[in-house]
């Protein structure tokens, strides 16, 4: 292998050699024939005239790979070394939990960027927390509470008060036989209450539920309309429900059973049917004569089963599944707050060059219409949309997106319906002069900003014009900007920044109105008629 190899180095130089034994051959040669047919004076000058030709050709064919070579287009971001593969669901989340942090660095919202913080930290801290936590969802009349009390065997709350007795959370803490973790009990207040209150403490409900490891809904009947709507916002966050239908001793055993069944029909594909479960959380007393009334025992026993089957075969995984989501919701959370910082900082580029391009074109405009597409779309401006979103372009890769926008915007006729739509609005209210002076500028605008809207898409979606493609993308944005309101409010600000302006500097350059009739040309006052 080692003598191959050269062997091929043997053969690369003398080709090379051979290579240039003919190029001197061939210069040699044309030395003679110049110098046999022009004067010794003209010879040195003329040769270096050909050389110089031949090394501008030379360039011209090789520069174009030695650019692609040592300047790429995109210049590629440093890669971070890939991280581990988590061993497991809290490991998963630690690392979510530790990539929110330099998110959270480049958001400039104190406020919004305080929230998130605090919020990791709670979640961090429910990462390192020893207890499950359940929580009880239901209405005020649902005896959610009652149910509780059963389940812990002693009072914590006004049962039997009226609807929405419990108006804060409260929580309380027992163990089941053979579990290693703590359990807490989370009551919250009760939901679909009306009034500005009631609705705050719903929230506040709500909030816990994000918290839960498993949640308990607890109705009296049916679902109604407004309790299903509920089940379905507790179903679709994805954690553990299990549905308790209270009151049993209300009703009998086959109206029971009933029950039951519609709910398990009902709520099938969202739980499982065993985790639809009958309680008597608080049995009415029963009468007798001449004695106090005797109070049945709470009817509990299946669903203490239940729950303590679900948190001894699946505890771990329900808390390890509910701080992995907690994690994922706050990284999409902070990674949201930063897609709409750099949003608006995209509109603002966008909003500088539009009318940077308008005060352009107002002076100077443009000899062809058709141009309007190229002189929209600046390339500086694609770097510094690229460079918002942490991408690092160079101008030359700036150019060609900006003309690949330019001739799409020629290509779907955005550019002579736009100027349609913009030559139409500005002569309902001007002069035609100042519209024939405007239009040009105030259209590249507005092209600027189809154009502008349609790169933030492209690198919001990660340097990807989607499935439809730049078209689809364009094609989009030039919808959305000629409806009403948004040409509306667009005209409202070129009127003030391109329109107004044009209208001062016309009237300065007018020449003076002439006097009233009867003065005399050096304004005084003239002679007056018999």
């Amino acid at each position: 292998m080692p003598r191959l190899r050269l062997w091929i180095w043997a053969g690369a130089a003398l080709a090379v050699i051979v290579a240039l034994s003919l190029l001197l051959q061939a210069f040699n040669n044309l030395v003679w024939q110049l110098s046999y047919l022009l004067p010794p004076a003209l010879v040195g000058p003329l040769l270096l005239l050909v050389l110089g030709g031949g090394t501008v050709l030379l360039l011209r064919l090789v520069w174009p790979w030695l650019r692609a070579w040592r300047n790429p287009r995109t210049k590629a971001t440093p890669r971070r070394p890939p991280l581990a593969a988590p061993s497991s669901r809290q490991e998963a989340a630690g690392q979510q939990l530790r990539a929110i942090d330099p998110v959270l660095e480049r958001v400039r919202d104190e406020v919004a960027r305080e929230a998130l913080r605090q919020e990791r930290d709670r979640v961090e801290a429910d990462l390192a927390r020893g207890d499950l936590m359940l929580v009880v969802f239901g209405s005020g009349s649902a005896g959610k509470t009652s149910l509780i009390r059963a389940l812990l065997q002693q009072v914590v709350g006004e049962v039997g008060a009226a609807m929405g007795s419990t108006t804060t959370c409260h929580t309380y803490r027992l163990r089941l036989k053979g579990l290693q973790r703590g359990l807490q009990l989370v009551d919250t207040p009760g939901i679909l209450e009306s009034g500005r209150d009631g609705q705050e403490r719903e929230q506040e409900a709500r909030g816990q539920a994000a918290r839960a490891d498993l949640l308990v809904l607890v109705v009296d009947g049916d679902l109604r309309a407004a309790e299903f709507q509920v089940f379905e916002a507790l179903a679709s966050l994805g954690k553990r429900l299990v549905l308790v239908l209270n009151k049993c001793d209300l009703r009998g055993e086959e109206e029971e059973r009933r029950l039951l069944a519609l709910l398990r029909q009902r709520c099938g594909g969202r739980i499982a049917a065993e985790d639809v479960i009958a309680a008597a959380a608080a049995p009415q007393s029963i009468p007798r004569p001449g004695g106090r009334p005797l109070q049945p025992a709470a009817e509990v026993e299946a669903l203490l089963r239940r729950l303590s089957e679900v948190l001894h075969q699946d505890g771990e995984e329900l808390i390890a599944d509910n701080i992995l989501l907690q994690s994922q919701r706050l990284s999409d959370a902070s990674r949201a707050l930063l897609s709409r910082q750099r949003r608006q900082d995209g509109e603002v580029i966008v909003d500088r060059y539009m009318w940077i391009g308008a005060g352009v074109l107002v002076v100077n405009p443009l000899p062809v219409v058709d141009l309007l597409g190229t002189a929209a779309v600046n390339a500086q401006m694609v770097v510094e949309l690229g460079r918002v979103y942490g991408v690092t372009l160079t101008r030359e890769a700036g150019q060609d997106l900006a003309l690949s926008v330019g001739r799409t915007l020629a290509g779907l006729g955005v550019i002579k319906g736009g100027l349609g739509l913009i030559t139409t609005a500005l002569s309902l209210n001007l002069p035609a002069l100042v519209v024939s002076k405007a239009v040009q500028g105030v259209s590249a605008a507005w092209l600027t900003r189809i154009a502008g809207l349609s790169f933030l898409t492209y690198f919001e979606q990660g340097q990807d014009w989607g499935d439809g493609g730049l078209q689809e993308v364009v094609r989009r944005q030039y919808d959305l900007n000629r409806r009403e309101g948004a040409l509306r409010g667009f005209l409202e600000v070129a009127l003030r920044r391109v329109v107004e302006p044009l209208q001062r500097r016309r009237d300065r350059q007018l020449p003076p109105r002439p006097g009233p009739r009867g003065e005399g040309a050096g304004g005084g006052p003239g002679r007056r008629a018999p």
